[in-house]
């Protein structure tokens, strides 16, 4: 063996050896010659819909920034007042020293917006997961939730030690006959979300809710990718389907329709505050800084009068979904669902190709792979804006025409 060999070869007992197959297809999918389609960095971000990607002035189809708040001039006003007030972080746990003015009013306004007589905010929506499931259900508890459910979920039930039912995903008799096999007695908690962030698709919360509550069981649903836009007032899917009051946990993002970071959970369960204490990832974590909570406090406030915003970002989502139909693309739903719309490619080099053709017009989109994605398939995972103007969405539909017929993906 040669010096180099040893050099490079593997030490025994690498524990990242395990990434090999990942680490394979990283390195194939890059020697083709494609831009590495999970490394882009946005030079200079112009707006809520537009930012400098490779030094071009690109359309950004792909940020889940729903609503558009990130540029709104009384949320960065509100940012920007805090960070002067309170300086730049808390250097605390919330229950430590770590709760300022703008914690609570970043609480209250979550609690006005949902109506609900409690809420709790976590630094991330993945801390949110992980630590509202993990500490409702542990060992002897069993959790039943939908197959496709956010990695965050999943790893708040391994946390937790509880039992984990899954069933196949939105399908409302499988999860039933799940219910019904839990033994006699045993806490019982439903995980669903709203919108599923992969297709796009939408849960028939309607139905497995009552279902639930047939069996005692309590039940938490995930809007992180519907609150701020579905529902009369924004509140997600379960205010849609008129069940938002039979839901026990709203599980929820700051970094999705509400324009910055942070997570929360809100609840009318009477000894919900007890979280506070016994919930280690909100425990022993820095609380989010002053700037940011002032800025989710004022995004959230305004989203309650943001009506004209909903109806023109469902009016982007159904002119998207119905133009890519058109030229031949498949899609991840028959209809439009919400505001992301999934374009199933052949496979992940195709995928690729196409994600890079669209970039080099100047659009950008999620390339989305396996594991991540359900049955094996490669998206290209766009969301779209309310910031997006009705010509910048025919604009999109040029861009995907072009470069669908430059990569094969649909007929020339």
């Amino acid at each position: 063996m040669t010096d180099t060999a040893t050099a490079t070869a593997a030490p025994k007992g690498d524990l990242l050896s395990k990434f090999d197959d990942t680490i394979q297809t990283r390195e194939t999918l890059l020697a083709s010659g494609v831009t590495d389609p999970f490394n882009l960095v946005m030079e200079k971000v112009l707006s809520p819909t537009r930012a400098i990607c490779n030094g071009r002035d690109t359309i950004l189809l792909g940020t889940y920034n729903y609503m558009g708040m990130t540029f709104d001039p009384d949320v960065i006003d509100a940012g920007k007042q805090a960070l002067a007030d309170f300086g730049s972080g808390t250097t605390g746990s919330r229950v430590l020293n770590g709760t300022y003015q703008g914690h609570k009013e970043c609480e209250d306004a979550l609690r006005e917006f949902y109506g609900m007589d409690h809420a709790m905010v976590f630094s991330t929506g993945y801390q949110a997961n992980l630590g509202i499931i993990s500490t409702l259900a542990g060992k002897g508890d069993y959790i039943v939730l939908d197959i496709d459910s956010h990695a965050s979920i999943y790893d708040g039930c391994k946390m937790g030690d509880a039992e984990i039912v899954p069933f196949r995903h939105n399908d409302i008799e499988a999860m039933e006959k799940r219910l019904k096999r839990i033994p006699e007695g045993a806490g019982k908690l439903v995980i669903l979300e709203g919108v599923y962030s992969m297709l796009g698709d939408v849960a028939p919360l309607k139905e497995m809710v009552a279902i639930a509550k047939q069996h005692g069981a309590m039940v938490l649903v995930d809007e992180a990718h519907s609150m701020g836009f579905i529902g009369e007032n924004g509140r997600g899917v379960a205010e849609e389907q008129g069940v938002i009051d039979d839901v026990d946990f709203i599980i929820g993002t700051f970094s999705k329709s509400v324009g910055t970071v942070g997570g929360f959970c809100v609840s009318n369960h009477p000894k919900f505050d007890i979280m506070r204490l016994v919930c280690r990832p909100y425990v022993f974590t820095a609380s989010l800084p002053p700037s940011v909570v002032a800025t989710a406090a004022t995004s959230i406030n305004k989203l309650r009068h943001g009506a004209n915003k909903r109806a023109h970002l469902w009016e982007n989502s159904k002119r998207l979904h119905a133009g890519l139909k058109e030229l031949g693309f498949e899609l991840g739903t028959d209809t439009p669902q919400s505001a992301i719309v999934a374009v199933i490619m052949p496979d992940l080099e195709r995928g690729a190709m196409m994600w890079e053709a669209l970039l080099k017009q100047g659009l950008y989109v999620n390339l989305a792979r396996p594991p991540a994605t359900p049955a094996n398939m490669t998206l290209l995972r766009c969301s779209l804006c309310a910031e997006h103007s009705a010509e910048e969405v025919e604009t999109i539909l040029e861009r995907f025409e072009r470069a669908g017929k430059a990569t094969g993906i649909i007929a020339g």
